[in-house]
């Protein structure tokens, strides 16, 4: 009997592809989010400091020229932070995208390897039965040889 050949082998390779570049690209996604997690961070911890700076220097007094000088930074800072945290949301939902790309994906390859394995069972089934028929046809054979002479 010939090997075994799932019809749709060409197709399933085809959306293990897909799978596997949709996982690639959700890698992306993620570490891309994890950057601008950390970029916000920084930037926090710059504001923080920036503003403790101000407050330990308006203890001793500053010139009102100065004062506006770290209200302008700060506000800067601010705005910084705000379009950082924008740009999160954005790359958060990409991710979700992506992440819902690759169950569809995954749940696509899955079905096809089901019916990969439920074909490949009942090939092997009947092989089975074939060669237990086999089987069955040579000894019977052999016996009525036997018997015969």
């Amino acid at each position: 009997m010939k090997k075994f050949k799932f019809s749709l082998a060409t197709v399933l390779s085809y959306k293990q592809q897909v799978l596997d570049s949709l996982q690639a690209e959700h890698a992306a996604a993620i570490s891309q989010l994890r950057k601008q997690e950390t970029r916000i961070s920084e930037l926090k911890k710059e504001y923080s400091n920036f503003s403790n700076e101000y407050h330990t220097r308006c203890m001793d007094g500053l010139e009102i020229r100065e004062v506006l000088s770290y209200q302008a930074g700060l506000r800067a800072r601010e705005r910084e932070i705000e379009q950082a945290t924008l740009r999160l949301t954005e790359l958060r939902k990409v991710e979700e995208e992506k992440r819902a790309a690759v169950v569809t994906a995954r749940q696509d390859t899955s079905s096809l390897e089901k019916l990969q394995e439920k074909k490949r069972s009942a090939y092997n089934a009947a092989i089975s039965k074939q060669e237990e028929q086999f089987i069955e046809e040579f000894i019977s054979s052999k016996w009525n040889q036997h018997v015969g002479v």
